[in-house]
């Protein structure tokens, strides 16, 4: 991180998703000073702050009235954060905050705008664009080095179990989450992949629910991608592959193809020379969803704090964000109506 004086954040939301957040910024004290964690559930919270060391806040009010808190690091369920951060927006505080931005892209861009007008900062978090290989592998395409794309392949292997995960209240339903696989787990990927091949101009997909699971929503997509340069790809997400694999994408360029798998750069020149750059790690593709390192989590608030306070915007933001909930929302409606649908 660059030298600042230290950022001022409030938490929102202390649940399940909260962990690797916190333990990203217990490493990040000397560069953000937690100034309050507000949780409606008080024991929960109570219990959240004494294990990390955090100080509980009367109410999202008293957050948002300390003049010491410059931001909000909001990581409530999707369907809880419109009033959030819409308040946080008017109030003047910069806002980071778990993905999906909203269930719906309306809404979405509903946050966005409200965020934008009011002229603070808004960062979603997609840690996988901060691990080692990713970032590798998105200084290599921005250098060109590469040569031009031509295909893409992106492979979400992941298992989520009915009893524990989709049995508890919310989870897989529209109402809670805004849909299942591409939105809840797939979105880290799909975003990856978006920021390093440029937009998606065309879909044709499957989408459908397996017999492993009873859920509202869907468990497995599969599909065609046309891209707006010109390259093809296809993709295969779903939560019913037990026991769970690290996702892999692999990007095919006219000098060498790249595969990411997990946290792990493999790059194959056409001339036959190999390169490689990763991390042994876990990426939540099974049971536990939490399963893996905080590192990433801890890169990207660091990246978030440097960039309210150089007054610039961070790698992640809401308007890049929208871009994948456009490309879930034209999946999803392509294998309902069984046909090409435009992005």
């Amino acid at each position: 991180m660059a030298k600042h004086k230290k950022l001022g954040l409030g938490v929102v939301g202390a649940g399940m998703a909260a962990k690797p957040h916190a333990q990203a910024l217990d490493a990040l004290r000397d560069h953000i000073e937690v100034r309050g964690v507000w949780r409606r559930d008080r024991a929960a919270l109570e219990d959240f702050c004494r294990s990390y060391d955090f100080p509980p806040a009367k109410s999202l009010e008293a957050l948002l009235a300390d003049s010491e808190v410059d931001a909000l690091l909001v990581l409530t369920p999707p369907n809880a954060r419109q009033p959030i951060v819409e308040a946080a927006a008017r109030a003047g505080k910069h806002i980071l905050m778990e993905k999906p931005v909203e269930r719906t892209t309306e809404a979405a861009e509903a946050i966005v705008a409200a965020c934008e007008d009011a002229g603070v900062t808004l960062g979603i978090i997609f840690q996988h664009r901060f691990r080692a290989a990713s970032r590798a592998l998105t200084e290599k395409v921005a250098s060109g080095e590469l040569g031009t794309l031509a295909a893409a392949h992106l492979v979400v292997p992941w298992w989520r179990p009915q009893q524990g995960y989709y049995d508890k209240a919310g989870r897989g339903t529209f109402a809670q989450d805004g849909g299942g696989v591409l939105i809840t787990q797939a979105i880290h990927s799909l975003d990856l992949m978006l920021s390093l091949t440029g937009p998606v101009r065309a879909v044709t997909a499957l989408a459908a629910t397996t017999g492993l699971h009873q859920m509202e929503t869907e468990d497995f997509v599969a599909g065609g991608l046309e891209f707006a340069n010109g390259a093809v790809g296809a993709l295969m997400a779903t939560t019913a592959n037990y026991p769970g694999g690290a996702e892999s994408l692999t990007l095919n360029f006219s000098r060498a193809s790249a595969t990411l798998t997990g946290g792990n750069l493999t790059l194959s020149w056409f001339d036959g020379g190999v390169e490689t750059v990763g991390e042994a790690s876990n990426s939540g593709g099974g049971a536990d969803p939490m399963a893996f390192p905080f590192d990433w989590h801890m890169a990207q608030i660091a990246d978030f704090a440097d960039a309210v306070q150089d007054g610039r915007q961070p790698v992640s933001t809401g308007r890049t964000a929208l871009a994948v909930h456009r490309l879930i929302d034209a999946l999803i409606r392509s294998g309902r109506e069984g046909r090409r649908v435009t992005v």
